[in-house]
This record gives structure tokens, sequence and C-alpha cells, in this order.
């Protein structure tokens, strides 16, 4: 078996895998970063949003007031005690450097605010109320603020932000060794970890590694939208891994961060950990199978938190979509309908069997109608021409429940309740609508498999970690010695409750803890070894 060595070995090159490899190349070290594929995971067909506050320049361009304190206390609601509140902390006052750093490190940003409440701005707009900031009993318990930090790209510009990171880990001169597979964690007598086993295609002809490379990218998109075609296309990558593939031992002298991503490709670890959620757009790529989870726990690592999957149900754009109510089969109120979409498709699986719909009226119909052009991306146009063909219409409340298929006399109470004061689940006042003008229309925004309105979802739990460190933890809470974990491989910040941009953000976070304290970790490399 031919053999590599480096000081700090990533297995990963998204974002965590990326910001991971050039803090240990800043601190000296020798990086080598593998990815079975041609790089960019999970975080390349993202929308590129980090969430940041506490007074970034861009905060600042489009005159946001905030605080580290207000964007603590914010997501001390979210994230509750998956990380000490001193490591929340730092994250949090740490916000403004991470997005000077990353911009030093070529991704852009731009402080132009988005004027109304979405999902995902257009490509007018670049900082927005990525969360529930603004939502009832958030605003009085944590001054809100915009914090989603979109990176100033076309489109879902995921892309862009790799894309950059890339050009800053191959300027460093750090080697990247893609289409590559870990296979196994090298691990010495006393539990160290001193390496990865992979198997290579980097001595495949030059054809063979052209159509793996061919392969995996329609994988990543279209195939992202297209189960089937995905589920095709990685079995016929699959193949050529088995037929070209050389195994390869690579040896770490310093350390070897796992951030491969998480496991949302992996239906039977799904199943395991996460019965209820079914029928979602799996967000990522075939590469989030679970596998650095899977070498860290068979190094002794411990795991938390993979019962935790953020399934998005959004409802908007347009904004005027939030004047409607979301109700259950009972015609009763599922949630706060400007609550971040991962806390509505939460609360629809776990509670109501993924199943809703969104009453609006006639003026609520004609406003979506008005701004879903000007507010929305292309697929989120494409979305709102299906929700608008979906809908069932009547003249009246009690004609249209029936139609649907909720009960009458439930919906009439929820609409009496909403029109008669304060709303009873704490919709703020500025998204409420009387919906008074027929005629009426209910919406079925239930979760299941369906292209024109999908639900994407991604996997939160992981390996557990130090949080001084990004060391893996074993069962007995001991850090196990030369292996680290970032991003969503490892349980994060973002790993009880997830608002969007604080995924990427943990990922910058973790991997750049990871990356420097792996290059800190050991002595240097064996001057007679044969390094990469």
């Amino acid at each position: 078996m031919d053999s590599l060595v480096a000081d700090v070995v990533i297995v990963g090159f998204g974002a965590a895998g990326a910001c991971a490899a050039i803090e240990a190349a800043d601190a000296g070290a020798r990086v080598l970063v593998l990815d079975r594929f041609s790089g960019g995971g999970a975080s390349a067909v993202s929308g590129g949003v980090v969430y940041a506050g506490g007074g970034t320049a861009q905060q600042r361009d489009a005159g946001v007031d905030d605080s580290v304190d207000a964007m603590y206390d914010y997501l001390r609601l979210e994230v509750g005690d998956v990380v000490s509140e001193e490591t929340l902390r730092r994250f949090c006052a740490g916000s403004t450097e991470m997005i000077s750093w990353l911009e030093g490190n070529g991704v852009p940003f731009e402080g132009s605010l988005c004027p109304y409440k979405t999902s995902y701005p257009s490509d007018k707009h670049y900082l927005y109320y990525s969360g529930s900031e603004a939502a009832g009993g958030f605003r009085e318990a944590a001054k809100p603020a915009p914090r989603g930090h979109r990176v100033k790209g076309p489109g879902t510009s995921g892309k862009l932000l790799m894309k950059r990171l890339a050009e800053a880990v191959r300027s460093r001169g750090i080697q990247v060794l893609p289409q590559t597979v870990a296979r196994n964690l090298i691990v010495d007598d006393d539990g160290t970890v001193t390496g990865v086993v992979v198997s290579t295609l980097r001595d495949a002809p030059a054809h063979v590694r052209a159509a793996h490379r061919k392969l995996s990218a329609y994988a990543a998109k279209p195939g992202i939208y297209v189960p089937s075609l995905r589920k095709s296309l990685h079995r016929r990558a699959e193949r050529i891994e088995r037929r070209y593939g050389r195994e390869l031992r690579i040896s770490a002298t310093r350390g070897v961060v796992l951030a491969a991503g998480g496991f949302i490709a992996n239906r039977e670890m799904v199943r395991e950990h996460a019965p209820a959620y079914r029928g979602g757009l799996a967000l990522g790529t075939s590469a989030d199978d679970g596998s650095g989870i899977r070498m860290g726990v068979e190094a002794g690592g411990a795991t938390a938190e993979l019962g935790r999957i953020s399934a998005w149900r959004f409802i908007t754009p347009p904004s005027a979509f939030l004047g409607g109510l979301l109700v259950d089969e009972s015609g009763g109120r599922i949630i706060d309908e400007s609550r971040y979409g991962a806390a509505v498709g939460e609360r629809m699986i776990t509670e109501h069997g993924g199943r809703g719909w969104l009453l609006v009226d006639d003026a609520i119909v004609g406003e979506v109608k008005r701004d879903a052009r000007g507010q929305s991306q292309w697929f989120q146009g494409l979305q709102v021409r299906y929700l608008l063909r979906q809908r069932v219409v009547a003249g009246s409340l009690d004609e249209v429940a029936r139609k649907a298929g909720v009960d009458p006399g439930g919906l009439a109470a929820t609409v009496e309740a909403a029109r008669s004061g304060a709303d009873p689940v704490g919709k703020p006042w500025e998204f409420a609508r009387p919906l008074d003008r027929a005629p009426y229309s209910l919406i079925d925004v239930s979760i299941k498999p369906n292209l024109g309105y999908p639900c994407p979802m991604l996997t939160l739990g992981g390996l557990v970690v130090d949080e001084e460190t990004g060391a893996v933890r074993s069962g007995a809470g001991v850090p196990i010695r030369g292996l680290y974990a970032a991003g969503r491989t490892a349980v994060g910040i973002c790993s009880r409750s997830y608002v969007s941009g604080l995924s990427l953000a943990d990922c910058v976070f973790s991997g750049r803890r990871a990356g420097l304290h792996s290059a800190l970790d050991r002595g240097s490399v064996d001057k007679n070894e044969n390094v990469f």
C-alpha cells in the first residue's frame, strides 16, 4: 500500500474543511485536504448565508444597530444548552471578525438591507432577517436585528462562497486530493489517531476521472432536486470508485480533522435516529452519508443530537403570505407564521404529522401575485406559482374548509380569535391581516415528496467535541488525541435549532478552531518520510 505523510489531514472540502485548512496552514502546518468528489460539499449548494452580528461592517452600512449582547440573547433562546454559555458568547463576540476574516479570504458581502421578511432575498439584497428575530416571543426577549449575511453573488451564492474559499486554500500551497474516499482512521495502540486509509482515483486514467467528476457534479445539481436522478448518478460514480480506486495510507503527524458533512444522504441513519423526518429533500451531496461520524465513532468518539433534523417549510416569499393563518386538520393554529421555516417545519412534523394548510383571502392572493416576481429568486417564483395552482377556493370559510378537508368549526374559531385582538400564537401585529375579503383559499403546505414545493432537510447532530479545541471526545468525555471534527460532522452551535446562516457560520467557527488546534497538536513531520 502506498503511503503519504502530512502534518494535518482534513477529510472533506466544504466550508468547514476549507476554513480548517486555511487556519492550519497559517499556523505553519503542512496540510492535505481530501474530498470524495471535487470539493464544495453541501456548502456549495447552499444559499451562502453566514449568520453574524454584533455590529458588522455590513450592518453599519445598512444603518442597523446591533450588539454582541443582543445577538447572544437571541441565539441563547434558539440553541438552548447545546453548547456552553462561554462558547456561544465566544461565537457572538467573534462574529464581526469572522466576516472580516472571510472577506480577507476573498468572500464578498454587502450591506444592502432587505426591506421585507423573506426566507431568502432576491439579488437586490444581501443582508436580511434570516431567523425568528422579529417573531413574537423573541423580540421581547432579545433586541432584533438582521444578521443573515448573504455572500454577494447571483442566485444561491454558496457556490461563490466555496469558489473563493477554495482559491484561498490553493493560494497557500495547500494540497487538495479530490476524488478520494476516506475509508478508515489509523489508530495507534494507545488510541491516538495518526492518519487515514483512503481509496483514491488519483492515478486513474484521465477519462475515468473526468467521468467521475461529471457524475458527481450533476448528482449535486440538478440531482439535489431530483432524488431518483441523484441516486442513479451516484451509483455510477460508485462503480468507478470500486473499479479504479487505489488504496492509500496517509499519516498525520499532528491531527486528522473530520469535516465530511452530515448524514442526510444516509437513509438508514435517518430512519434510525429521526424516523419522523421523511418526504423531504436531502440538502447536501451524496457524500453527506455519515462516513465522517462513523469513522469518529469507530475511533471511540461519542455522538449527540443525531435525532435533530432541520426541515424547512417556508411560506415566503412573497411576504404577503405571512398574513395567512397556518392551520391543521382541526382548523387550529400550528405556529406563528412569521417564525423561521425550520421552526415551522419542525412543529408540523413533530406535532401535526407533517400536514398543514395556509388560509389566505382574496386580498392576500392579490398581493402575492403582485409581489412574487420582485421578491423571489427564480426557484421561489416557481414555488409561488405551484402553491397558487394547488389551493382550493370558496366564497365562505365554511365551504373552503369542507373542500380542503379541514374542520369548518375549528377554522371559523381560529379566524375569529385572530381577528379579536392580540394574536393567540404571538404573531406580531405588522404581519397580521383581517382575512375578511372573500373568496378564501386554503393552500396545502403539507410536507411530502414534491418537486413543486420541496421541504429541504439536513442533519444537525454529530460527534461530540471539546468546545475549546474541536477535539473529538470519547464516551468518557476525554479528548481523543489527534482527532478533530467540524461542521455538520460535529455537534456545534446549530445542532439544537437552525436558522438560516447558522450552519455555515458554525462551519467557519468550528473549522477554524479545529484547524488551528490540530496544527498545534504534536511534533513536526519526520523529514525522512514521504511528505505530500
